[in-house]
């Protein structure tokens, strides 16, 4: 899957283009809801590819730093302790 997102400082809006599912569905629906804010510039079946125009402010990136070995044992732990059980889970 490739995603891709650009933009710059002078234009108002944020271009995506996207094959992922979960992302095309989010937006598609957002779109519907907010037409003033985000709408859908092209499809393309043959590939499932979308294309959205959506303002900036609406639409973020988040980063996130690795865990460190030490923050990935708490948090294993921390799951064994509430019943989560890795390859269990949701069984």
């Amino acid at each position: 899957m490739r995603e891709s997102f650009w933009f710059d400082e002078k234009e108002p809006l944020i271009h995506i283009r996207t094959h992922n599912t979960d992302l095309k569905k989010r937006l598609a629906a957002y779109a519907g809801q907010h037409p003033d804010q985000c709408r859908q510039t092209d499809a393309d079946p043959d590939t499932g590819c979308m294309e959205f125009e959506i303002r900036k402010g609406r639409f973020s990136f988040r980063l996130t730093a690795p865990y460190s070995e030490e923050r990935r044992r708490a948090a294993s732990e921390a799951a064994k302790k509430c019943g989560v059980h890795g390859k269990d889970a949701g069984r």
